[in-house]
C-alpha cells in the first residue's frame, strides 16, 4: 500500500496557526459520504461516522513539502499543499488526490519528481506539462503541472 504520510487531524491544533488560508482535507468512503473533512479556510472540522457526527474548528494548517511522503519521495521543496483529498473502497479501490502549489516552474518540479519517483520504484513518463504512470504496488499515477514560469500549481492522482 501506499505509505503516505499527512498530519494528523488530531494533532492539527498543536501545529496550528491561524494566519493565512490552510490545508483542506477531506476523506470519503463508498459512493463518496464524507467520513471527515478539514476546510482550510476556516478550520472547521467535520465527522461524520456510524453512530457519531459532529463538527468543531479549529485554527488552520497549512500542510508543506516535507508533511506529504509518498515512497519517501515528499513534495518539491518549499511546496504548500492546498487540498488532500481520500476517497476509500470496500475493494481497496480508493485513491488519493494532492493538491499543491511549488515555488518553481513546471519544468523544474517534472524533473525533480521523474528522478526521485523513478528511485523509488515508480514508472514514469511525461505526459504534457506532468507525468504519468504507475506506482511499484502498480496502482495508477498521474501528476498533472500548470503555472506561470515561476510557480507551479499540481495535482498528484494515485489509485481510484
Amino acid at each position: 500500500m501506499i505509505r503516505l504520510s499527512l498530519c494528523a487531524l488530531s494533532a492539527l491544533s498543536l501545529a496550528a496557526c491561524d494566519r493565512g488560508p490552510g490545508t483542506s482535507v477531506t476523506i470519503n468512503a463508498d459512493g463518496g459520504n464524507v467520513l471527515g473533512a478539514v476546510d482550510g479556510a476556516t478550520g472547521q472540522v467535520k465527522i461524520a461516522v456510524p453512530g457519531f457526527s459532529g463538527q468543531l474548528k479549529l485554527p488552520k494548517v497549512q500542510l508543506k513539502a516535507d508533511n506529504f511522503d509518498l515512497n519517501g519521495v515528499h513534495l518539491y521543496p518549499g511546496s504548500t499543499i492546498d487540498a488532500v483529498d481520500v476517497a476509500g473502497g470496500r475493494n481497496d479501490d480508493g485513491g488519493l488526490r494532492v493538491r499543491f502549489t511549488s515555488p518553481a516552474s513546471p519544468d523544474q518540479v517534472r524533473g525533480w519528481f521523474t528522478e526521485r519517483l523513478a528511485k523509488a520504484g515508480f514508472t514514469v513518463h511525461p505526459d504534457g506539462q506532468g507525468l504519468t504512470g504507475t506506482t511499484e504496488e502498480k496502482q495508477p499515477f498521474h501528476l498533472d503541472l500548470a503555472g506561470d514560469g515561476s510557480n507551479a500549481r499540481g495535482t498528484i492522482t494515485v489509485g481510484g
